[in-house]
Parts: structure tokens; sequence; C-alpha cells
């Protein structure tokens, strides 16, 4: 019996938000809105978007002693998640640097801060909830080494999902635990080492070539494709107005993974998910984007 549907292990970062009319080119200044700072860091929002959805969910991680990283703490609280694996100190907490313009796509500088000093040690400090958890998702903004040894410590049975952002050549043994690799078309070119030829569905046959159980491969407003041994298929975009792209692959990740882990199959769990991330990018920020799994039901499609 397992005590969390989800561990997330990742970052943590205080998100510092300026909406701009178009993003600077080098050497230019413009001038953009009103700072704003949210809760957000990859892992963080993961785990956010899947305990607002109902999963039962835990979060390993590495916040500052400082202001942003009481702020971070507090959101995944209020949103139900367990944070007795996040850790405190050794460092500042990790922050990104946002813009967004009017058509609701961003661009993200991370400083890691807090999340560099997440380290294999402290993921074998926290077996314990590795063995409670049904599913484990890890992302890239916490050093590789440390999502080596997730990969090394997962008990058998627990599902590995990755979304390698940013993206880096994976080790075979970290490629081979992923069901699935969760990629956009820039991490699938880095992931592959280089130019990837033809469709989408040959990207996601030459990742499946690498070793991973299966491969899903998000298209923005195209939808998003799953990839396994037995073939392809197509999952449609939901068609919405976007205010901000901000979290909604983190979003999106969480639905599939905690889905996935329920049972459903891969095509059915991708449909939730792209219909949370659908609700996520019609409100600004990243957290605080984030649906119940209510929301989602009310914009059709079947499966709270």
């Amino acid at each position: 019996m397992y005590d969390y549907d989800l561990l997330v292990v990742g970052s943590a970062n205080a998100d510092l938000v300026i909406g701009v009319e178009r993003r600077p080119g080098a050497g230019e200044t413009v001038l953009g809105s009103d700072l704003a700072v949210h809760p957000g860091g990859k892992g963080a929002n993961q785990a956010v978007a899947a305990a607002r959805l109902g999963a039962r969910t835990a979060l390993l991680a590495r916040v500052g002693d400082d202001g942003n990283g009481r702020l971070l703490l507090d959101s995944q609280r209020k949103a139900g998640v367990d944070t007795a694996g996040v850790l405190v100190g050794g460092a500042p907490t990790g922050v990104a640097l946002i813009t967004v313009d009017p058509s609701g796509d961003n661009s993200i500088v991370v400083s890691p801060g807090a999340n560099g000093r997440l380290t294999p040690e402290d993921v074998r400090a926290a077996d314990s909830l590795l063995r409670r958890s049904r599913v484990v998702s890890a992302q890239l903004e916490i050093p590789l080494e440390t999502v080596v040894e997730v990969v090394r410590r997962l008990p058998e049975g627990t599902r590995f999902v990755l979304n390698p952002s940013p993206p880096r050549e994976l080790p075979g043994e970290v490629l081979a635990a992923c069901d699935p690799l969760i990629v956009n078309e820039h991490e699938a070119r880095v992931i592959a080492g280089g130019e990837l030829a033809g469709s989408p569905e040959d990207w996601a046959r030459a990742l499946l070539a690498l070793g991973p159980r299966s491969v899903v491969v998000t298209l923005g407003a195209q939808g998003a494709l799953i990839a396994t041994a037995e073939g392809t298929a197509r999952v449609a975009a939901v068609k919405v107005e976007a205010v901000d792209t901000t979290g909604a692959g983190d979003a999106f990740t969480a639905a599939l993974a905690w889905k996935l882990g329920a049972g459903k199959e891969p095509a059915e769990a991708a449909a939730y998910a792209a219909r949370v991330g659908a609700v996520a990018v019609t409100r600004a920020g990243a957290q605080v984007s984030f649906p119940t799994a209510d929301e989602v039901a009310a914009l059709g499609g079947g499966d709270r």
C-alpha cells in the first residue's frame, strides 16, 4: 500500500515575473510591468499541481532559510503537499527570472541556489519517501547525479517519470528508467544528440531507441504524442485563450504522472493532462494557475 500517489524530486524557486510588450534582443532594454513574485520551480510546481487535483503528494527539495523559502513552503502546505522531505538551508532559495509577452509566451533564466545543493545523500536519507510512493517524478533543475541516485534507489514497482528540463545528455540508466520521458521539441533534440528528422512520430521512435519505456512529446498547439513499444498516438490540444504559459508544462507532467500511476492508459492520461494544462494557461502565474479536479471537469472531456 502506497502512502503517496506521487513523490516529486526537484526544484523549488521563487518566480520573479515581469510582463513585456516584447522580449529584448541582445544589448536592448525594454520597460515591463510591475514585478510579481510567485512560488515556482519545476519540482514545486508539479507537486502543487498534483495535490490540487487530489493526488496524495510529497516533495523532496531544498530551499533557503529566507523569505522565498517560506513562501514556497507555505504554497506547498496550502495545496496539501507533504513537505517532510523539503530541506532548508545550504544556500539562498532558487530564483527564476521570467518575462511574459502579450501572447502568453515566456522566457526564463534560473539561478539554482539551494536546488544545486540537493544531493544524492539527501535522496538516500529520504529512502522511506521513495518506498512509500507509487510514482516518482523528477526534472533537471537539480544536479544530474541526484536524479541518477533517485533512479538507482527506485523500489521495484515504482514508476519513474522524467521531464529533462533544462535538457542535457542523459546516462543510459536514467533513460532506461523513464516511463515516460516527457519532452518538448527542443528537449527532444538535445536528448537525441542533434537534429531530429521527419515527423514527431519519428522523433519519438528515435527517443524510444535510446531506452525509455515510453515517450511523450508535447507539441504546443498541436497537442501531444505518446509513443510506446506498441506504437504511437496523438492527443489533441484543448483550445483556450492563453494568458500565461508559465508552469503549464509542469501541470501537464504532474497530471500525466498521477493518472498513469492510477492505471490509466497513456493516451487517456495524456488527454486528461492536456485539459489540466489548458486550464493553467488561462491564468497568470504558475502555482496559482493550477486547477482543481472540478475545474478540469468543467472544461469537458470527462474523468475527474
